[in-house]
């Protein structure tokens, strides 16, 4: 890949600030995970304002909110998505000299400074005082072209990410392939397909329920994957039991 084509812009960036927000209506947030599998450009967006997402529940001082508070923070909030939606893809985009990643961190920052009280009430509302499921983090090995590199297994409740780090790109043609693997059984394929940014850093989530995984693995495949590995594993993660 040249080094111009490092810096286009993928068309859905603008939804990276609404996600990490929790913005996006349900149908929209699902369709943009989908997105997210197959987009690297736009996972490194995501990637990089998760942190200042996941920070603002706790920027500002909880508090019960009346349901007329609510309704006034979250129309404001449609209000503003309905206004950039007419006014186009581009309106929000900078000159091409820049790095396309600026405009989108910026917008989620002013955003984040002015909803913040509004997300703090949101979370109250929505847990309703629960606490969140723990994190259990796996580290994987990593081996042969991708020696030297990071990954490892993320599992909160039922969900569970693949998360990466200087792993080169895959080779021409192919694309990163999950696998699960039980006892006594060949692994498995899932529909869990991805690529890496330039830096090698990616984030893919897991399908389907780990219980009775014994281990993870991700090879090179081809495009749209395999039923059958064609590669040796780059990365395998040995779970513990579920």
């Amino acid at each position: 890949m040249s080094a111009p084509e490092l810096e286009l812009d993928c068309e859905q960036g603008a939804q990276a600030a609404a996600y990490v927000l929790g913005a996006l209506e349900p149908r929209e947030a699902e369709g943009y995970r989908e997105h997210l599998r197959v987009c690297a450009i736009c996972r490194e967006e995501v990637d990089e304002l998760q942190p200042a997402a996941d920070a603002l529940p706790g920027s500002s001082p909880r508090i019960e909110a009346s349901a007329e508070l609510i309704e006034r923070i979250m129309g404001a909030v449609r209000s503003e998505a309905q206004l950039l939606g007419a006014a186009g893809a581009q309106a929000d985009r900078p000159p091409a000299a820049r790095r396309r990643w600026r405009p989108v961190r910026v917008a989620a920052l002013a955003a984040a400074a002015t909803m913040a009280a509004g997300i703090a009430v949101g979370a109250l509302v929505i847990d309703s005082g629960s606490s969140p499921a723990p994190q259990r983090v796996t580290s994987a090995l990593v081996a042969g072209r991708a020696r030297g590199g990071h990954a490892e297994l993320r599992q909160s409740g039922t969900r569970a990410e693949l998360v990466v780090s200087g792993i080169p790109q895959p080779p021409t043609g192919k694309v990163y392939q999950v696998w699960l693997a039980r006892a006594g059984a060949p692994p498995r394929p899932t529909d869990a397909l991805f690529s890496v940014t330039a830096r090698g850093r990616g984030v893919v989530d897991v399908p389907g329920s780990l219980r009775g995984v014994q281990r993870l693995m991700v090879t090179a495949e081809p495009l749209g994957g395999s039923p059958h590995p064609t590669s040796a594993p780059i990365i395998i993660a040995t779970l513990g039991p579920s």
